[in-house]
């Protein structure tokens, strides 16, 4: 899978969000990013992990942090989805998964014995500078934002 560790420089990404607007990595120079990758918005852990993180939305706030979701799903899923659980942050709907594969967060999965391609469940933590300070492959969707905020 991701072949992106700690000390590598962040991918120089572009991607849309929900409302159409444009998130590129320049646009955070200067703060730390949570960029957090799902398989598929509004199915169980995946809201989990995303009503976690927006509970603690103000101690990442606080800590000058701001947060960004990328999944392969429409923009319409992902409206649904930040409207429904009420999400402060953008996410990413990346259907031609240019943001997904600059990541290497797509591939070989295998779920109730089939195999298939997919999202690796997977969050990177990028300093002020465009540095990956950490990536999060084992995520615990009900305690992410502990992962994160140590």
């Amino acid at each position: 899978m991701t072949t992106l560790k700690a000390g590598d420089k962040a991918p120089n990404f572009s991607g849309t969000d929900q409302d159409g607007k444009t998130h590129k990595l320049a646009d955070y120079s200067g703060k730390k990013l949570v960029v957090f990758f799902y398989p598929k918005a509004s199915t169980p852990g995946c809201t989990a992990e995303a009503c976690d993180l927006r509970d603690n939305f103000h101690r990442f706030q606080a800590n000058n942090y701001e947060l960004l979701g990328v999944s392969a799903d429409s923009q319409k899923a992902q409206i649904k989805f930040k409207e429904k659980y009420e999400l402060p942050f953008p996410l990413l709907a990346d259907e031609d998964k240019a943001v997904i594969n600059a990541f290497g967060v797509w591939g070989p999965k295998k779920f109730m014995g089939k195999e298939y391609d997919g999202i690796h469940r997977t969050t990177f933590v990028i300093n002020e500078k465009g540095i990956i300070e950490e990536v999060i492959e084992n995520v615990k969707t009900k305690e992410h934002a502990a992962q994160i905020l140590k």
